[in-house]
């Protein structure tokens, strides 16, 4: 509702705009100040679940600056009433001989979002990843590379520097079978390559072990208080000098203050949800070790409590 000027009310008064025949009805009196409106919004209808061959939609996709054509290019379909190929139309025949400069745009940033959905991830990083995987395309010299890696490292970039960070093991479970070897190389290719177009330093953004804690303890079905208590240790501990990966840390965190708790995880589980490996878990519990009377807060664990910990 909003308000408009009815002259019968002669006054400003509330209106209701019926959007099925179009008419703006003052709420006081009913007068009709305007009928048969022509809305101008977007039109989010979709027939994509109906049967049939004739598809009545009236809207395409939104507009995407980083295609030459803004992604508005039309494509000619099969006659209608026809099952048969695509190819069997002439048209559309010669159409798919014609050359499209915006082929391997619109394939990669398919690819793209596919594994954005699979991991979860916001449209602003996979927004960001396919600007990423533009500017190095425009480079014309990633021919002969893996493309899985090079979309996959687009990806870790792009979760960078959303301060969204994915670890290596995440990004690659979703890279069509790119391995971490390729994906590092295709992580320092594209970072040399933007680093010459921009003519100064990528920022990537830092990591730190806060960034997994959310999603490492839903992974292993924690509880509120423990969660809680999970991310205020992670916090403090960035106060010491452990020399260990974020990831590293998170774990094992995770794994102190579970062993903490009325619900303890085993080692396995841990590493499982984590994707850290067990011994490298029990190497940064060793170095958590002798700080824990000051990580772990005392409204969860007393002091006798951390002295029941096993020793490393």
């Amino acid at each position: 509702m909003a308000d408009a000027y009815c002259s019968d009310c002669r006054k400003s008064t509330e209106v209701v705009f019926d959007h099925s025949a179009g008419d703006t009805v003052c709420s006081e009196c009913g007068l009709v100040l305007e009928s048969h409106s022509i809305d101008e919004t977007s039109e989010w209808r979709t027939f994509a679940n109906e049967a049939g061959d004739n598809d009545p939609v009236r809207v395409g996709g939104p507009t995407n600056v980083l295609l030459t054509d803004g992604g508005l290019s039309t494509v000619i379909s099969k006659p209608n009433g026809v099952t048969s190929d695509f190819l069997s139309s002439s048209l559309g025949r010669w159409q798919n001989r014609g050359s499209n400069p915006d082929r391997t745009l619109i394939m990669a940033f398919k690819t793209i979002a596919t594994m954005c959905d699979r991991l979860g991830l916001v449209a602003t990083i996979k927004d960001r990843a396919n600007e990423i995987f533009k500017k190095v395309e425009d480079q014309k010299s990633s021919k002969g590379r893996n493309q899985d890696a090079i979309l996959a490292a687009c990806l870790y970039i792009a979760c960078r520097q959303e301060d969204k960070p994915r670890t290596v093991k995440e990004i690659c479970s979703v890279a069509n079978g790119a391995t971490k070897k390729d994906f590092g190389r295709a992580k320092e290719y594209i970072v040399k390559q933007l680093e010459l177009e921009m003519g100064q330093s990528v920022e990537m953004g830092t990591i730190h072990a806060g960034d997994f804690m959310r999603r490492f303890c839903s992974n292993l079905g924690m509880t509120n208080q423990t969660v809680k208590a999970a991310q205020e240790s992670v916090k403090k501990s960035e106060e010491f000098d452990i020399r260990r990966s974020p990831i590293s840390i998170a774990a094992a965190v995770i794994y102190i203050v579970t062993q903490l708790s009325d619900d303890k995880k085993p080692l396995k589980d841990v590493a499982l949800a984590t994707g850290v490996a067990e011994g490298t878990i029990r190497n940064s519990y060793k170095d958590l070790y002798p700080h824990l009377g000051k990580i772990i807060p005392s409204w969860y664990a007393q002091e006798e409590d951390l002295k029941n910990l096993c020793s490393p």
